[in-house]
């Protein structure tokens, strides 16, 4: 179960919205805010990241934009708990660049294309 103001991040390759849980027992969630690559967009294509590799891949690109700013705002604790909620090829980029920190505050994943849905279909699949 999430806690109270757990994150909650509903994602695919080229957005994510991202909710807290209002509940204290259950599932409530309230949109927080909606990311694009415009948002995230720190370098642009082709240019080296952290790690030295060079990113060029226009699809991977959002997804790993996401984790790193997931990853960012669990270092700065932001966060308790966090559920992910994305399609099996977003969510497996993302898994590849989770901090420790990140690991040890997820709570729940799910490998579903939910970006579409209504919050009462979200709210259903974290039951």
């Amino acid at each position: 179960m999430l806690s109270e103001n757990a994150l909650v991040v509903v994602a695919d390759g080229q957005s994510a919205v991202l909710f807290r849980n209002i509940a204290r027992h259950g599932v409530e969630l309230g949109e927080a805010e909606k990311l694009t690559r415009k948002d995230l967009d720190q370098e642009p294509p082709g240019a080296v990241t952290d790690e030295g590799s060079v990113n060029e891949d226009e699809d991977t690109a959002f997804p790993a934009q996401l984790a790193d700013h997931l990853n960012a705002l669990a270092l700065k604790q932001k966060f308790e708990d966090l559920a992910i909620i994305a399609d099996p090829a977003t969510l497996g980029i993302m898994r590849k660049r989770y901090h420790k920190e990140l690991q040890y505050r997820l709570r729940k994943e799910l490998a579903k294309n939910l970006t579409n849905s209504d919050v009462k279909a979200i709210e259903g699949a974290l039951a």
